[in-house]
C-alpha cells in the first residue's frame, strides 16, 4: 500500500538566492508505511490550501527571485561557452538547452506538487520530493526512499561546493590580473593567491547566522549588474563583423558548451523554495506562468551575452569575460574589483546552504555538547576543500564545464526526469506511453551530457596541465 508521512517531526534548512533567504520547505523525518490506497481520497488533499506562510511572495516578487537565482556570475561565462560551439550553433544550442532545462524544472515542480497531494504535505523541497516519490512509487523502490533523500542532499551539497570552488578560481584570476598589471607578471606565485584567500574565506564561513550574511547579498547584486553593464560597454565599443567568427566549432567541443550553459543557467536548488513561498503557487507553472516568463528572459540574456561576447573576443574569450578586459583602463579595473567583491560575498552566502545540508545529516551522530565545535571544524574543512580543489584545477572555463556536466546534468536533467518516470509508473504514461518515451530521452540526454562533458573536460584539464 502507498505510504503516508507522519507530520509530527520537521527539520528545516534555508536556501539562499543571491538576494533573498528562503525558508526551507518541510523536511519530513519519519515515514509511516501504512496508508490508504484510495488515490481519490489522497489527491483530494490540496497542499496549496494548507500552506501557512507569514510573508508569501507575489508573482512579480517570485519572478524577481527566480530571475536573480538564475542570473548570476554564470552569464559572464557565456562567451567562453560559445567558443566551443560557434555563433549559430551557440545561439540555437542555448535556446534548445534553455527549453530542456525549463522542461526539467517543470517536471520537478509538477512532481513535487502532485506527490505533495499524495503525501499530504503542504510543500516539499528537492530532497523531500524524491523521498516522497520513492515512498509512493513502485513497491520495490519504496525501501529506497530515505536513502534517495540522503543521496540527493549530499549531491546538492557537493554541487554548491563545486560552484564555490569555481568562485575561488575567479577570485584568484581577477586579483592576479590586477597585481600583475601594477607590479609585473608572476610577482606572486599563483598558489600563494589561493592561500591568501583561504584566510578570509575561513573567517567569513564561520558565520552561522544568516542575518549577518544576508545584507551582503543586495550589495553583491548591485556589483554584478554594474559589472555586466561595463562588460557590455567594452563588447560594443569595438565590435567586429559578425562573420568574423565561425558559425560552428569542432563537434568534439560541444560537450564543453553544453556543460557551461547548464552550469550558467541552472538554478535548480532554489526553484522549489521560490514556488513554496508564493501566495499563488498555481501561477508558477502553466502558460505564461512565472517559470516560463523567467526562463525566457534568462535564455535571451544568456544568448545575447554569449553571442556578442564571442564575436568580440573569439577564441580569446575566458571563463569570465571580465578577465578579457584591459586592466589598464579605469572602467575595466572597476569591473574586476566589482566582480571580486561580488563573488566573495556570493561565496559566503552560497557556502551556507551545503553546510546546512551536511549538518542536518551529521548532527545526530555528534553529542550535543560538541555541536558548536563540530560545526566550526566542519565549516573549516569544507572551506579548505573548496580552495584546495580550486588550486588543483585552476582553468576557470574547464572547471565550469566539468561542474555543469557532472553535477548539474544530474540534478537538473536526470533526477527530475527519473522522478517523473517513477511517480507515473503506476499512474500511467499517457497515450502511446509518450511520458515514458520523453522521460527516457531526457535521462539518456542527461547521461550523455554527464559522460561526454566530464570526459572532454578532463581531457582539456590534462592537456593544459601537461
Amino acid at each position: 500500500m502507498a505510504n503516508s508521512y507522519n507530520m509530527k517531526e520537521f527539520s528545516s534548512t534555508a536556501i539562499i538566492t543571491e538576494n533573498s533567504i528562503y525558508p526551507s520547505t518541510i523536511s519530513i523525518s519519519t515515514i509511516n508505511t501504512k496508508c490508504k490506497e484510495d488515490d481519490l481520497e489522497m489527491t483530494a488533499y490540496d497542499p496549496f490550501q494548507n500552506r501557512k506562510l507569514e510573508h508569501p511572495n507575489s508573482d512579480i516578487r517570485s519572478f524577481a527571485n527566480l530571475l536573480k537565482s538564475s542570473l548570476g556570475s554564470g552569464i559572464l561565462a557565456m562567451p567562453a561557452a560559445f567558443k566551443n560551439a560557434g555563433t549559430i550553433v551557440g545561439v540555437f544550442g542555448t535556446i534548445i538547452l534553455g527549453y530542456i532545462c525549463t522542461h526539467c524544472v517543470y517536471l520537478l515542480v509538477k512532481t513535487s506538487q502532485e506527490v505533495s497531494k499524495v503525501a499530504k504535505a503542504p510543500s516539499l523541497g528537492y530532497a523531500e520530493t524524491i523521498e516522497a516519490v520513492f515512498a509512493h512509487g513502485p513497491q520495490p523502490l519504496r525501501k529506497l526512499s530515505r536513502s534517495s533523500r540522503i543521496f540527493i542532499d549530499w549531491t546538492m551539497a557537493f554541487t554548491i561546493l563545486g560552484a564555490c570552488a569555481v568562485y575561488v578560481i575567479l577570485l584568484v584570476d581577477s586579483v592576479k590580473q590586477i597585481v600583475d598589471h601594477f607590479y609585473g607578471p608572476d610577482v606572486i606565485n599563483k598558489t600563494m593567491y589561493f592561500l591568501m584567500f583561504l584566510v578570509p574565506i575561513l573567517l567569513f564561513t564561520q558565520i552561522k547566522n544568516l542575518k549577518y550574511l544576508a545584507p551582503f547579498s543586495g550589495f553583491a547584486n548591485v556589483l554584478l549588474i554594474l559589472t555586466f553593464l561595463i562588460c557590455l560597454y567594452y563588447i560594443c565599443s569595438e565590435f567586429p563583423d559578425l562573420d568574423s567568427r565561425p558559425m560552428s566549432a569542432n563537434i568534439g567541443d560541444l560537450p564543453l558548451f553544453i556543460g557551461t550553459v547548464i552550469f550558467a543557467m541552472e538554478g535548480i536548488g532554489v526553484v522549489l523554495p521560490v514556488e513554496n513561498t508564493m501566495a499563488k503557487p498555481q501561477h508558477f507553472l502553466g502558460c505564461p506562468g512565472v517559470l516560463n516568463i523567467t526562463m525566457t528572459v534568462v535564455v535571451l540574456l544568456y544568448m545575447v551575452m554569449g553571442f556578442l561576447g564571442y564575436v568580440r573576443y573569439g577564441d580569446e574569450a575566458k571563463g569570465s569575460i571580465t578577465l578579457n578586459l584591459d586592466t589598464g583602463e579605469i572602467p575595466a579595473l572597476m569591473a574586476k574589483i566589482f566582480i571580486i567583491l561580488a563573488i566573495f560575498f556570493t561565496y559566503t552566502l552560497q557556502f551556507y546552504v551545503p553546510m546546512e545540508i551536511v549538518w542536518r545529516n551529521t548532527k545526530e551522530h555528534i553529542a550535543q555538547k560538541y555541536h558548536n565545535t563540530a560545526q566550526c571544524i566542519m565549516r573549516a574543512i569544507f572551506a579548505t576543500l573548496t580552495v584546495a580543489a580550486a588550486a588543483t584545477l585552476p582553468q576557470l572555463e574547464q572547471v565550469i564545464g566539468l561542474e555543469g556536466a557532472f553535477f548539474y546534468s544530474f540534478l537538473g536533467l536526470i533526477a527530475p526526469s527519473m522522478m517523473d518516470l517513477i511517480f507515473n509508473w503506476e499512474r500511467g504514461f499517457g497515450k502511446y506511453n509518450w511520458i515514458l518515451i520523453k522521460d527516457l530521452l531526457l535521462v539518456f540526454f542527461g547521461t550523455f551530457v554527464l559522460i561526454a562533458g566530464v570526459t572532454q573536460s578532463l581531457r582539456e584539464i590534462i592537456r593544459t596541465n601537461s
